[in-house]
């Protein structure tokens, strides 16, 4: 069974010395099934949330604290369900005081309300428990019928997999192979359900398929690309069908490739971190967006019809700085929007204007 809400997230609006907030990972603005957004971020202690008070904004509630011990990293993932699933990175003591490294998963089932308690999944060294100490960040995603996959580089540097049936039971930790991975994998769940998962790699890029929907994954695929570690990203832009993104060490720009084809570099800058990744609508045409943390910090935006690379890619600097990838969503009326956490620790939001193009409001706090 799946575990029931721990009651609601408490509010903190005491005033804090330092960053209040450092960005997460995944997808850490979600749309509910109310048409409100929520973003989480990390804290000291734990993780930070606000939602939109209306569909559409422009007010948010919170910051809204929910602790969870030791953490180091989180991920955050969204089902179809629109149910959105928490994977932390715990580092912690143990009962006999020795040191201890997990992921804990928590759910959140409805817009701005309760979590459930944290339930340890433990990592892929249960039975060498100090290998478990150099685990990666988690990678989750959930596939269409809700099975939650979470991914860590385990400690010989490969990937490692543990999955939660929809019925809440988790499955055995699986190896999945791979060498010389990079510290974080980046899954995408596909229409199909099928996942996908890549790494960037000392050798270039892993990428790991599933044949069919519940299917274990193959043998990854190798290819030898110049990537930037800690940049690859993944979007479904065609049926069944992913295209990976990443900043090439050699261009010095944004590439992308999916499988039959070749890489494609879309330009732009030099990034340091990942990418957001988004597929929308603009002016009628289907597009995929993309946001990401610039040479100088500040955040860059390009825009380029979906699996149509060749026709060019737009970007621009929208001149604000920004702690590490931001984050992009649709709301409830359609808009794309962004939101970033600001070197000082605190979030931002634009919005896309009316009128032609990919047009975004000014910045405003949150």
């Amino acid at each position: 069974m799946r575990r029931r809400s721990a009651g609601p997230a408490s509010r903190t609006d005491e005033p804090q010395q330092g960053p209040v907030a450092r960005a997460a990972h995944g997808d850490w603005l979600t749309l509910g099934r109310d048409g409100r957004l929520s973003l989480y971020a990390v804290a000291d202690g734990g993780l930070l949330r606000w939602t939109e008070t209306a569909v559409g904004g422009p007010s948010w509630s919170g910051p809204h604290f929910v602790a969870v011990d030791a953490l180091t990293h989180l991920t955050v993932a969204q089902g179809a369900n629109r149910y959105v699933h928490f994977l932390a990175r715990r580092d912690r003591k143990g009962a006999g005081g020795q040191r201890v490294v997990d992921i804990a998963h928590a759910i959140q089932y409805q817009t701005g309300l309760a979590f459930t308690d944290w339930f340890g999944i433990g990592n892929p060294h249960y039975k060498h428990w100090e290998q478990g100490w150099e685990i990666g960040p988690p990678a989750a995603a959930v596939a269409r019928d809700g099975t939650v996959h979470v991914f860590v580089r385990n400690a010989q540097g490969g990937l490692s997999l543990r999955r939660e049936n929809p019925d809440g039971k988790w499955k055995l930790w699986e190896n999945l192979g791979g060498v010389g991975l990079d510290v974080r994998a980046r899954p995408v769940a596909l229409d199909s359900g099928r996942l996908e998962v890549c790494s960037a790699a000392e050798s270039g890029l892993f990428v790991w398929r599933q044949s069919a929907p519940g299917k274990d994954f193959g043998q990854p695929s190798g290819f030898a690309l110049n990537l930037v570690p800690g940049t690859v990203a993944a979007l479904e832009t065609g049926p069944d069908r992913a295209t990976f993104l990443w900043a090439d060490a050699g261009l010095g720009g944004t590439a992308a490739w999916r499988q039959g084809g070749w890489p494609m570099p879309l330009g732009g800058g030099p990034t340091h971190g990942g990418y957001a990744v988004l597929r929308a609508p603009v002016d009628g045409y289907d597009c995929t967006v993309v946001a990401c943390r610039g040479d100088d910090g500040s955040v860059l935006l390009g825009m380029g019809g979906t699996e149509s690379e060749q026709a060019g890619f737009w970007w621009q600097s929208l001149d604000e700085p920004s702690q590490g990838a931001p984050a992009l969503a649709r709301d409830g009326h359609g808009r794309i929007v962004m939101v970033l956490i600001d070197p000082r620790g605190f979030p931002k939001v634009a919005r896309q204007e009316s009128g032609s193009g990919l047009a975004l409001s000014t910045w405003s706090g949150i």
